[in-house]
């Protein structure tokens, strides 16, 4: 699958379950903006079936290669991200996955018995990346026991391979100077931020900021009955040059691990 397929298809896979995405990109074009993706994140286990090796196949093979690893010890997880060999406005690509091994006995196996009960081929297909849940997601009881240990993996087990958010980059943006100015902004039009650790995370000094608006709420039928589950979220990004003038390229963990935590339902009940 070629570059501009795959993003396509990952996008409006996306959209599917965060109608705010599309509503706040249309609220930017109608300001007279054009949208620019800085990067698109995505999480995974990593189970050797499922992990960053498998999931950046198809990323790989439409010519992106990895530029940074990230390690997130409180919340068990380690990422890698991806930059387009020849594109320049490529956004660039975030692989996340959850260290099984530092999680409980208990949520090692149930992630297992998941993994176990797919039809094994389907971990072959390239496009695994956009299979959404492959396994049987219809107990809340299974999601609430993973949310008590694991936000991530709770995620992980309703909405599966996908895009986890899309980005966009402020620094392209006409109308705004500053992330202040596009919070301010969004929140003026009644979208809900992501505050935990600040609604702004990173500094100038660290050459990046980011914000996110909180997770949509998506209703999933589960046996149990329907209950709104925080699905994905949109993210903004505004990077600063190096002492060589380029912008910067990676991420800061310290404030990717913030952004994590749009999709966490404690963060929805305290907005």
């Amino acid at each position: 699958m070629n570059k501009d397929l795959l993003l396509s298809k990952l996008w409006e896979q996306y959209m599917s379950i965060t109608p705010s995405a599309k509503k706040i990109h249309a609220l930017l074009e109608q300001n007279g903006e054009k949208i620019e993706n800085d990067h698109i994140a995505i999480r995974t286990f990593n189970d050797m079936r499922v992990n960053i090796s498998v999931l950046e196949k198809p990323f790989v093979n439409a010519g992106y290669v990895a530029k940074g690893e990230y390690f997130f010890e409180s919340k068990k997880l380690y990422a890698k991200h991806y930059e387009h060999a020849t594109d320049a406005n490529a956004p660039r690509i975030f692989i996340s996955e959850l260290e099984l091994e530092n999680c409980s006995e208990s949520l090692q196996n149930s992630v297992k018995v998941l993994l176990d009960t797919c039809d094994q081929n389907v971990f072959e297909k390239e496009d695994l990346v956009l299979s959404g849940a492959v396994w049987n997601a219809n107990s809340y009881n299974a999601y609430a026991s993973l949310l008590e240990e694991s936000e991530y993996a709770a995620w992980m087990y309703i909405y599966g391979f996908r895009a986890n958010h899309f980005t966009i980059n402020v620094n392209a943006l006409l109308n705004f100077k500053n992330l202040e100015e596009l919070n301010t902004y969004l929140k003026d039009n009644n979208w809900k931020m992501n505050g935990s650790g600040g609604e702004i995370k990173g500094t100038p000094e660290q050459l990046l900021e980011q914000s996110s608006t909180l997770a949509d709420l998506c209703t999933i039928n589960f046996d149990e009955g329907a209950k709104e589950i925080p699905s994905c979220y949109y993210e903004f990004a505004l990077r600063y040059p190096m002492e060589n003038g380029e912008l910067y390229q990676g991420f800061i963990a310290a404030s990717a691990d913030k952004i994590f935590e749009s999709t966490d339902v404690k963060l929805q009940n305290l907005s």
